[in-house]
C-alpha cells in the first residue's frame, strides 16, 4: 500500500526549478530553446513486483516485497531527440547556442559525447518530439552528466525500484489505469496500435501521477543490472542496496515495454533485461558503447533525488565502467 499522498499535476503547476519536492518544475536547457517537464513524485512505501495471479506474470516479478521510496522528480516524457542531439552532437549544441546568447559553451567542453551513429538512430520512424532511442545504458548516463554539466541540476536513470514505484502512481494493479487491458490504448502506444513504430511523447493519457508513456511508446532504462533472482534476494535481506549496481554488460534492466510488445510486457511489474542482439546490426569491432542497432524499442527518462548526492557520489553515478563488447 501507498504511504503517502498522490499529486496532481497539471501543465499550470510547472514552474522554474525548485528545490520543494512538493512541487513540479520546467527544466530550461540553458543555451538552447529546449526544456525538460519535471513531476514531483511522493516518497512511501509500496509494494514492488506482482502477486503470482498476475496474467502474464513472469518469476523474476516476484517474491513481492515492501520498498520505501524517498521524494524525487522524474521527467513527465521520455528524453526526445530534440534534446538528446544537443548533447550527441557537438556542432548541433554549438550552433543553438550561437542562436540563443547567454550560454557560455565551456561549461559541456569536457563532456563525454557519443562517437557518431554510422546511420540515423531514428531509422527514419521522426525525430521531432519524438523519443531519443538506441542509445545504450552508458550514453543515457553521460546524458545525464551533460545535462549536469549545462544545467548545475544532478539529474541520473531511475533505479527499478523509482521508476515501478512512479509508474504504479499508487496502484497496485498490473496497470496504472487498472486491470483491463483493453483499455491499454488509450494510455500506451503497443504492437496492438502503434502501426510498427514508436510516436510523439505525451499523446497517451498519463498515468495518476502525471507521467506520461510510462506503459509502452518505448523501453526505458534503469540504473540497475538484471538479476532475475533479485527480488528473491531482496526478500531474504541477502542484498540491501536501493539499486543492482552494474558490473557487466548484460544484462542491464528496462522497463516499460515499447511499441513493440504484447500488452503483458507493459505491466507495472514487467521487467526485460537488456541484450547483445540489441547490437546485432553494428558492424564495427569493437561494438559501439554508444549506440544500439537494433533497439528502436529502448529510450529513457530521468530522475532528481530530493537529497543532491555529494561531488563524489556525483562522479560516480557519472563515471559507469566502460565494458567494451568485442
Amino acid at each position: 500500500m501507498l504511504l503517502g499522498v498522490a499529486c496532481v499535476i497539471t501543465t499550470s503547476s510547472l514552474a522554474q526549478v525548485t528545490d520543494d519536492v512538493t512541487k513540479s518544475y520546467t527544466q530550461s536547457i540553458p543555451g538552447s530553446t529546449q526544456v525538460y517537464e519535471m513531476v514531483a513524485i511522493p516518497g512511501g512505501a509500496y509494494m514492488m513486483g506482482s502477486p503470482a495471479t498476475e496474467k502474464g506474470r513472469k518469476p523474476d516479478e516476484g517474491p513481492q516485497h515492501k520498498v520505501q521510496i524517498e521524494p524525487f522528480w522524474m521527467g513527465k516524457m521520455e528524453v526526445t531527440w530534440d534534446l538528446f542531439d544537443l548533447f550527441a552532437f557537438k556542432n548541433m549544441e554549438k550552433e543553438m547556442a550561437n542562436r540563443t546568447p547567454g550560454f557560455d559553451l565551456t561549461k559541456t567542453d569536457a563532456a563525454t559525447r557519443p562517437s557518431p551513429p554510422y546511420v540515423d538512430m531514428s531509422f527514419g520512424m521522426g525525430r521531432e518530439g519524438y523519443p531519443a532511442i538506441n542509445m545504450t545504458q552508458y550514453s543515457a548516463i553521460h546524458f545525464c552528466a551533460w545535462l549536469y554539466a549545462k544545467t548545475g541540476v544532478f539529474y541520473r536513470l531511475p533505479t527499478e525500484a523509482e521508476w515501478e514505484y512512479a509508474c504504479r502512481a499508487g496502484t497496485q494493479t498490473p496497470y496504472s489505469f487498472g486491470a483491463d487491458a483493453k483499455l491499454l490504448g488509450q494510455y500506451a502506444w503497443y504492437n496492438g496500435n502503434s502501426d510498427g513504430s514508436y510516436k510523439q511523447v505525451g499523446k497517451k493519457k498519463p498515468n495518476p501521477w502525471g507521467l506520461h508513456d510510462m506503459h509502452g511508446n518505448v523501453m526505458e532504462w534503469t540504473l540497475d543490472q538484471y538479476y532475475p533472482d533479485y527480488y528473491a534476494k531482496k526478500a531474504k535481506g541477502e542484498v540491501k542496496e536501493p539499486y543492482a549496481k552494474v558490473t557487466q554488460l548484460y544484462p542491464n534492466s528496462v522497463r516499460g515495454g515499447s511499441w513493440d510488445d504484447d500488452p503483458a510486457v507493459l505491466r507495472s511489474a514487467a521487467r526485460t533485461p537488456s541484450a547483445p542482439a540489441w547490437k546485432l546490426l553494428d558492424p564495427q569491432a569493437p561494438k559501439s558503447e554508444w549506440w544500439l542497432t537494433s533497439a528502436s524499442f529502448v529510450g529513457f527518462r530521468v530522475v532528481r533525488p530530493a537529497k543532491k548526492p555529494s561531488e563524489e557520489e556525483i562522479k560516480a553515478y557519472y563515471n559507469p565502467p566502460l565494458i567494451e563488447e568485442y
